[in-house]
């Protein structure tokens, strides 16, 4: 059967117009956010049902050609990005809300429905879904389940696993796990769910998925504070829980990026003088409605050199901008280099003295950017290039970086992906870095559920091991 009559029966099975073979439909599906590789894929389909997606991935499966799934492409490490060749079956258009249950505190969404979508549906009944991160309005559920997304949150709500009660996924031979129960408690064998969530679509296209849901925030109180250094900030934070504060995010955010911010960021408003080295950003938040959570917050920032607590909802929101808004404006200032790491809480000023002395011997013209999720020890640490630097020379030079940066997270204890997944650019670091019997067992998986390598090839398993498959 040639390229033309696939086409076809593929047409046949989601409608021709939701078969896109044209270079110019095609394109935005060739990359992600970074957009630091391209891919030329075979067509794009886009199913509108579960069923649709599972005809889809029967067919491929039985013609042998590889599949990539492609959500709102917001990821950063070519998670997404297709082998030339390759279908992209897109999950945009199964967006639906399937179901919403206020007094289960669970609701059922599918793969192609935004993050913020999920979000305003449990608005919408009372709850909250927890999960929250810059790129939420873009985002779809699929991907940041398949890439365990984390965020802001992740403090007091966990990742993504952990908001999960169940999943639909269609398998890599085109069946259909149907695990859509929202019990809290289901000893019945192996939580199948985990195998998927991170996976990256390398086991299955998750379709539909259900979620917990939280009582809403109707107390909550928000602080930009200026700390001499990440050790400061941890004493913050170590106070916060030592006194059971109800913490909901706590950021930590160097000064040459609210430098960034304030020179690019449009209608931004520095609370303060920028001339502490270190800020922090705190929530803490709860459901109960006569809570007094600004006497800890108070009390716990009333060391720093400057403090700011948000009077209004507004100021709250302007506060969070700041934070939102940092990678734009980073990339308005100069090219970087990027690095998505995690280290046990405690170990986070360790990690950023270390990086800091490696830049001044190596690539001393560089300066050190960090922001990150202190509360949960997860830092994205970059190393912005001289201005006027093109992209390109930047990257040649920094060229070890992500070896050096993410060797130093793993000899502290850490990871060298935090929350951003492995996709194409991690393949050394899982290679060098995962512990052997861990990708061992990666692999076993891998051959068990998709023994012709059909489903993301080229991602997440480094080359050797999906060839030893």
């Amino acid at each position: 059967m040639g390229a033309t009559d696939r086409l076809d029966a593929l047409a046949a099975l989601v409608g021709p117009a939701q078969v896109l073979t044209t270079p110019e439909a095609t394109a935005p599906y060739s990359c992600d956010w970074s957009a630091r590789d391209h891919g030329t894929p075979l067509a794009v389909l886009r199913p509108g049902t579960t069923a649709e997606v599972a005809a889809c991935v029967g067919r491929l499966a039985a013609w042998g050609l590889p599949m990539v799934p492609s959500g709102g492409r917001t990821g950063l490490v070519g998670g997404m990005t297709p082998a030339d060749g390759a279908v992209v079956i897109s999950l945009e258009r199964l967006n639906r809300i399937r179901d919403v249950d206020a007094r289960d505190m669970s609701l059922v969404a599918e793969s192609g429905a935004t993050v913020q979508a999920v979000q305003q549906a449990a608005e919408a009944v009372g709850r909250l879904f927890p999960l929250s991160f810059g790129a939420e309005g873009s985002a779809q559920l699929g991907g940041a389940l398949s890439t365990n997304a984390g965020g802001i949150r992740t403090i007091r709500w966990g990742n993504a696993r952990d908001l999960v009660l169940g999943l639909e996924v269609v398998l890599p031979d085109g069946r259909v796990l149907h695990d859509l129960r929202r019990v809290r408690k289901d000893n019945s064998g192996y939580a199948l769910r985990h195998l998927f969530i991170g996976a990256e679509g390398t086991l299955g296209l998750i379709t539909a998925a259900a979620l917990k849901l939280a009582p809403p925030l109707r107390v909550r109180e928000t602080a930009l504070a200026a700390v001499e250094s990440p050790t400061a900030a941890l004493a913050i934070l170590e106070g916060l829980q030592a006194d059971g504060a109800e913490l909901v995010a706590f950021e930590l955010i160097n000064r040459e990026i609210m430098q960034n911010v304030a020179k690019h960021g449009a209608r931004v408003r520095m609370p303060f003088q920028l001339e502490a080295p270190w800020y922090v950003l705190v929530e803490l938040g709860t459901g109960a409605r006569q809570a007094d959570l600004r006497t800890p917050l108070e009390s716990a920032l009333a060391e720093c050199q400057d403090a700011v607590l948000a009077e209004s909802e507004e100021q709250r929101q302007a506060m969070w901008r700041l934070r939102e808004i940092t990678p734009e404006c980073n990339r308005a200032e100069a090219p970087m280099e990027n690095y998505d790491v995690s280290v046990p809480v405690s170990a986070v000023p360790a990690l950023l003295d270390r990086v800091a002395t490696l830049i001044a011997a190596r690539w001393p013209e560089g300066r050190l950017i960090a922001v990150g999720h202190a509360g949960d020890g997860n830092m994205h640490i970059s190393v912005m290039a001289p201005r006027g630097t093109t992209r390109e020379a930047w990257r040649a030079r920094m060229r070890g970086g992500d070896v050096a940066v993410h060797a130093l997270a793993v000899e502290l204890g850490g990871s060298f992906s935090a929350e951003h997944g492995i996709g194409r650019a991690k393949l050394d670091a899982m290679a060098t870095l995962k512990d052997p019997v861990a990708l061992d067992l990666m692999q076993s998986v891998k051959h068990l559920l998709d023994p012709r390598g059909l489903m993301n090839p080229g991602k997440l398993l480094p080359a050797a091991t999906q060839a030893s498959a």
